[in-house]
């Protein structure tokens, strides 16, 4: 079963309070409808996937895809600037969390998927989603169709394309996620935060690593996510990568310039992995499958299942999100016992 919240975050949680827990924002009328810092802080420009993106002002009704993207809102103190968040209800345990306001103070305005009308339902001024995290061409939602109605967007920098067809990732995941949390600092204003933030995730990161396994000595580490047929997992640009990595395991899929994306299972074989890490969502879960990775005949050879080596960690801890560094350390405390 996944480990509950490490204590750093709840020390990560004072320290926070100390600072205030909503992101405040001294605004004045604009003369045009909307609000504009008064200390001159605006317009700011960002670079969001490799686009430069401009805000003349404080965004104030934002809507957002997804539990990851929701809860880095939340960790900023921005829930007063969001009009609303989508995600379905099977992604796991919201009320251990030090953000778990945001979710009390916050509208959940769809558990399906999100749309274009929902957006203009909610009067949304920029919806943060991803490409494949809400973003997606075949359902008409886009970035550059919002724009055509008038509604900013902000990109989940670990969903960002390569330029290669629709493979994602152009950055180490951790970084996406520190990239992401300076931008809406400055976006939002709340600078002081983000690198609060940062700076103690970054520590965290660090405490883990000082005590995980290195070199030879480190296990090989399979991230399951779904799959019969082929097994979604995990390449380089995915949040596990730098999960397995900094927690001291050999990410055996590191090799992927994707970060979500399917293999065969011969080469899952063929690298023998030591763990395997199930993401623990959907209708399919945990326990689900980790009865079939068990039962599956090719995988019976298979380290990690002769030696009954699987980890649950949930999908929020796996996807980009500020609950990365604690499954860093969570994952980091499996792999110490297993290499015992």
């Amino acid at each position: 079963m996944p480990h509950p919240l490490r204590p750093a975050a709840f020390v990560l949680a004072a320290a926070l309070a100390l600072t205030g827990c909503g992101a405040d924002v001294t605004s004045r009328e604009d003369g045009e409808g909307g609000t504009s810092a008064a200390d001159g802080h605006y317009p700011v420009t960002v670079e969001n996937c490799g686009e430069k993106k401009r805000f003349d002002r404080v965004p104030e009704r934002v809507v957002t895809n997804d539990v990851g993207i929701t809860e880095i809102m939340f960790a900023l103190g921005l829930e007063d600037h969001m009009a609303g968040y989508v995600m379905p209800d099977d992604k796991g345990d919201m009320t251990s969390v030090p953000w778990k306001d945001g979710y009390k103070k916050t509208k959940w305005l769809s558990k399906d998927r999100i749309n274009k009308e929902l957006v203009l339902d909610a009067r949304a001024d920029l919806v943060f989603a991803g490409w494949n995290y809400g973003f997606n061409e075949g359902e008409g939602f886009t970035p550059a169709e919002l724009e055509r109605v008038g509604v900013d967007s902000y990109l989940l920098s670990e969903s960002c394309r390569n330029g290669q067809g629709k493979a994602r990732g152009v950055m180490p995941p951790l970084e996406a996620l520190y990239t992401d949390l300076r931008n809406l600092g400055e976006i939002f204003d709340v600078e002081d935060r983000a690198d609060t933030l940062i700076t103690s995730f970054r520590k965290e990161v660090a405490d883990a690593r000082s005590r995980a396994a290195t070199g030879d000595d480190r296990l090989r580490v399979f991230l399951y996510d779904d799959g019969k047929d082929k097994p979604l997992t995990s390449g380089a640009y995915a949040g596990p990568h730098d999960i397995i990595t900094k927690a001291g395991g050999d990410h055996i899929m590191k090799d992927l310039k994707d970060s979500w994306t399917t293999v065969g299972w011969e080469t899952v074989v063929d690298r023998d992995p030591e763990v395997i890490v199930i993401n623990d969502y959907g209708d399919t879960g945990a326990e689900e499958k980790r009865k079939f990775l068990k039962s599956y005949k090719p995988l019976a050879g298979v380290s990690a299942i002769k030696n009954d080596r699987i980890v649950v960690l949930d999908y929020v801890d796996l996807v980009e999100s500020p609950r990365n560094p604690a499954a860093i350390s969570s994952l980091a405390e499996d792999l110490r016992t297993f290499a015992r």
